[in-house]
């Protein structure tokens, strides 16, 4: 993202873990040293903020002006899983990217199925090979079969297929394996560097088909399979989808402010990596294929420094504004961004969109925060003795600070609850544009909400001048009491359309504000 970038790498976790000593340690250490930007890959279960580390000492950084970009977690695709969910701190979520490592698997009917795997043998494609599976056995027990010579078909209870799994086949004289994803991965496939067969890895749909082709009728001797190896493909539609693994909101410790805040490639990333740790079997190598919300992460930290250079004069909220209100809420076949069920993802799993580099440098407008708004979170949501911990090289006191919730914090998301009353949230944004400039409220909502926004129009006539609107969200009449969920969008259109400054709303009947 920043190839002109300089680098500084502090080591906070060794073989018996992470330190919270060294974590804090490590960022102040950052901070002193005077970087831009920090990339924090790590994380826990949630956390409440005065017991984060991590919120702890991004709140450090961010009073000295140090954006600090932290992954969302590897716990998806359950709901309330995130991790790094302080206002303050930019939280990222893991995507696809349109490459796919093709490794199909053709039936002896003819059907194919397109799967995935690093390795590619292309010798492999040229011979069909008796298929293998036997019902009842899972996460290939084949221990005691007679698989010489075949492509077997084996479940996986993880997202991964397991070392042993392969060396279990490739001992009892199997010629190629077909994993089946673990069926709450939907279209994720991670895929990982395995040197002891060839091999090819399928979403749990395509694999119920190849399951029930192996079993069909009462003898298996004309099933057939090959694995036919394409290198890599580019131009894979649709992309980005929501990476599986990628946590999901809402957030536990943060109510009231959305999170993740963008999503970002995540998945099946060309990375970096230490040459002392093997790869695949035991061969050294400089880089190697990963997946995780640690690899979004850095994507996003590039495109803040970017930003960071182009304005060095912008608040950490500022350069996180730019990069949320920003990003695309399309995939690459022009429609709404998908999870790994192929269902339209929600604010709660992609944030506020994917990441659009390029735009973030120039984004218009921006919802500014600083850290007085932030101490006042966090005296509305736990107090001046959380205060104290979090904010331990300030002088604040809740006493001299407004309380605000979540909601109500110029946050460049909207959360509020789902009610037939109407609720109403304040907003500031500042002009970063062209001095003269006029935007237009639009607004995308579904049936079942009504959003209102006071005034529509917002005019500027000077490069920073501040204008606060009113956005009013309230259930429709005649929806149903069950919702528990209704998304939207509210974006501020320039007219010349040089800018489109978008951000999501989302109501949500279980929201509590505190």
């Amino acid at each position: 993202m920043a190839p002109g970038a300089h680098l500084a790498v502090y080591k906070v976790c060794d073989a018996q873990g992470c330190f919270e000593s060294d974590l804090l340690a490590g960022m102040d250490a950052a901070v002193k040293d005077g970087v831009d930007v920090l990339s924090v890959s790590l994380g826990g279960i949630s956390t409440p903020l005065d017991k984060d580390p991590i919120a702890i000492g991004a709140f450090a950084a961010v009073t000295k002006g140090v954006l600090v970009v932290c992954a969302g977690g590897n716990s998806g695709p359950l709901p309330s899983t995130l991790s790094n969910e302080a206002p303050w701190v930019l939280t990222v979520a893991a995507g696809s990217v349109d490459r796919s490592f093709r490794a199909s698997v053709r039936l002896g009917d003819g059907e194919m199925f397109e799967g995935e795997s690093l390795v590619q043998d292309k010798d492999f494609s040229s011979k069909v090979y008796p298929l293998y599976y036997s019902n009842g056995l899972n996460y290939c027990d084949y221990f005691d079969a007679n698989i010489t010579g075949m492509v077997v078909v084996c479940d996986t209870e993880t997202p991964v297929p397991p070392m042993s799994s392969i060396e279990a086949v490739s001992n009892a004289g199997g010629a190629g394996v077909v994993f089946i994803n673990e069926p709450d991965f939907g279209y994720t496939i991670v895929v990982e560097k395995y040197d002891n067969l060839p091999m090819s890895q399928v979403t749990a749909v395509d694999g119920t088909k190849i399951m029930g082709y192996a079993m069909k009728g009462t003898s298996t001797s004309n099933h057939t399979a090959t694995i036919v190896f394409n290198s890599t493909v580019v131009g894979v539609k649709p992309s980005p989808i929501v990476a599986a693994f990628s946590s999901r909101g809402p957030s536990v410790a943060s109510p009231g402010v959305l999170k993740p805040d963008i999503m970002a490639p995540g998945l099946n990333i060309l990375a970096a990596w230490p040459s002392e740790v093997p790869v695949g079997a035991p061969q050294s190598s400089s880089f190697n294929v990963v997946s995780g919300t640690s690899m979004a992460t850095p994507h996003i930290t590039g495109v803040a420094a970017l930003v960071k250079k182009v304005h060095p004069d912008w608040s950490t909220a500022a350069i996180k504004s730019a990069i949320m209100t920003t990003s695309s809420a399309v995939d690459n076949a022009g429609n709404q961004i998908m999870d790994e069920e192929h269902r339209k993802a929600s604010f709660y799993s992609v944030g506020a969109g994917h990441v659009v580099p390029a735009k973030a440098v120039d984004p218009g407008l921006v919802y500014d925060l600083g850290v007085h708004d932030y101490a006042g979170y966090i005296c509305r949501l736990l107090g001046e003795a959380a205060l104290k911990i979090i904010a331990i090289n300030t002088n604040l006191t809740c006493a001299e600070l407004e309380p605000v919730t979540g909601a109500q914090l110029n946050y460049p998301a909207i959360l509020v609850p789902l009610r037939a009353e109407a609720f109403a949230v304040n907003r500031t944004v500042t002009n970063v544009g062209p001095a003269r400039s006029n935007y237009t409220a639009k607004i995308e909502a579904p049936k079942g909400l009504t959003v209102k926004v006071e005034p529509a129009e917002l005019e500027f006539t000077k490069v920073n001048e501040r204008k606060t609107f009113t956005v009013t969200v309230s259930a429709a009449a005649g929806a149903s009491s069950e919702q528990e969920l209704a998304e939207g969008t509210l974006s501020w259109l320039s007219h010349d359309l040089d800018h489109v400054v978008r951000s999501p709303i989302v109501a949500d009947s279980r929201l509590t504000l505190s």
